[in-house]
Parts: structure tokens; sequence; C-alpha cells
């Protein structure tokens, strides 16, 4: 059967559509006014990609922060359980994920099937997220996607002192006009970043092998930034943005494995 999973977070929206537990299409979009047109519209250009209309989805389940607002959903999970089980199913050694979303950072740790064990999640505070790259690389007036290619570049350490967000734009703008390069700027800016992500994954007693996933870790010079403050070398994902909606299309899928009732419904519906 036809499953699907959906994850509305703060920034992005994201669908999948899984067929014997195979990915058959996927779709990313930014958010919109409200969580329900966002899912509405990232699962009609999945269903769209796939050539299936909603008649053919047995089961969805919804994920992320808009995950009590799609009313097409025939159950949520949260995003802690669905990022576990994303990012087992992609990488099945992995036992630590940490996940850099636009608006937060979770550092998950999963056991050998999967299923959450720790947690510790940071909302509070926009510096070790997605959304204060977006805030400097606007500073800096270059692309969020260039940033990584940028870093690469990078041929001097340099070292950003302020881990508050307002704070550290204002301290890249000096860096700026006391002349340094912007790569080497980035590079700081990434291990700022890192560092963060990386002291609140050591707080759930981190177990090897690591993976990062997010919109984030498709920036190369984030994934290499926190390889560096792990001190190990992260295991790479196909899909780290849509992370979240695969484990929620993998949830899904047991739904309608080990779940008369669920079973029932879909047949009905």
């Amino acid at each position: 059967m036809i499953v699907a999973g959906c994850d509305v977070g703060s920034l992005t929206a994201k669908a999948v559509i899984m067929e014997k537990d195979a990915i058959v299409s996927h779709a990313v979009m930014e958010v919109q006014t409200s969580p329900e047109a966002s899912g509405l519209k990232v699962m009609a250009m999945a269903m769209e990609k796939a050539q299936i209309t909603s008649n053919d989805i047995a089961w969805c389940v919804a994920t992320g922060y808009g995950r009590k607002h799609l009313p097409f959903a025939n159950s949520i999970e949260s995003e802690i359980a669905c990022h576990g089980r994303g990012a087992f199913w992609q990488a099945p050694s992995v036992r630590t994920i940490i996940d850099i979303g636009g608006q937060d950072a979770k550092a998950i740790k999963i056991d050998d099937q999967g299923n959450v064990l720790r947690y510790q999640y940071n909302d509070k505070c926009a510096s070790g997220t997605g959304r204060f790259l977006q805030i400097i690389a606007e500073a800096l007036e270059v692309n969020l996607e260039d940033l990584g290619g940028l870093a690469e570049k990078s041929i001097q350490k340099l070292t950003l002192s302020n881990q508050c967000v307002v704070f550290a734009e204002t301290e890249i703008i000096s860096l700026v006009n006391e002349g340094h390069e912007i790569p080497n700027i980035i590079n700081a800016l990434h291990q700022a970043v890192a560092n963060r992500a990386a002291a609140l994954a050591k707080g759930i007693v981190v177990t090897p092998e690591i993976t990062m996933t997010g919109g984030v870790a498709q920036n190369s010079g984030m994934f290499h930034a926190l390889s560096r403050a792990m001190e190990a070398d992260l295991i790479p994902t196909q899909h780290p943005q849509i992370n979240g909606a695969i484990g929620a299309a993998l949830f899904a899928q047991a739904a309608l494995a080990g779940d008369g009732s669920a079973k029932e419904a879909a047949n009905q519906g």
C-alpha cells in the first residue's frame, strides 16, 4: 500500500510518499501563511510527482510544528520519534542524530531498532539553528546555499566569541570591516553553530555512530564543522532535509502492517 509522511516545520514543509519501504516521491517548500495550507500544497506536489491522488494513499502520518493542523493526516507522531525512525532507516548503524532545523536543534539517541532512548531539544535560542545561518548570510550579502562552497575556501581560522545572534551579527560585521576574507568568516560561523549543536548532543551521552539531519545538513561546511565539533566522522544520509517526513511515512507503514483497525480504516476510506 502507498503511504505518506508530511512534516510541516517552522520554515519548510516536506512530504514523502512511500510504497513497499521505498521512496516514490518527495517535495519540499517554504511554509506559507498556515500549516494547513503548507501541508496541502506540499502533499499535492509530492502526489503530482508520484502521479497519484489522495485516494491512493492508504495512511498518512503528520509530524513537525504543524502536525496538529493537517486535516488530511490519519494520525500524528512527534518529530523526535520521526527523526529517529527516518535516520535509522537511512543509515541503520546510526545511534545518535543531530538535527539542525530552521528554528531549533535536536539531539536524539536511539536504540538498535530506531526507537528513541533520550533526546535534548533547543528552541529557545537561534544561535544553533539554520535561522542563524540565514541571518548572517543576509548580512554578508551571500546566498544561503553558497555558504558551504565558500567555507571550503577558508585558509585562516577565526573564532566567533558571541553566541547571541544579535551580538554575533555585529561581531561578523566588525570582522568584515577589519578586512577579513568572507570564506574565513563563514567557516568561523559554521564552527560556532556546530559547537552549539555539539554541546547539546553531548548532554545525552553521545553513542557512535552519528549523523546530521535537517536542511542545514545539506551545507557541506556545516557538516564538516559538526564533524570537528563532535570529534567524529559523521555518517551522511541521502535525504537529510526530508528525514522527518521519511520517519512519518515509516510510521504510516507500521500502522498498516501492525494495526488491524488502521488497515480497516484505510480500506473503508
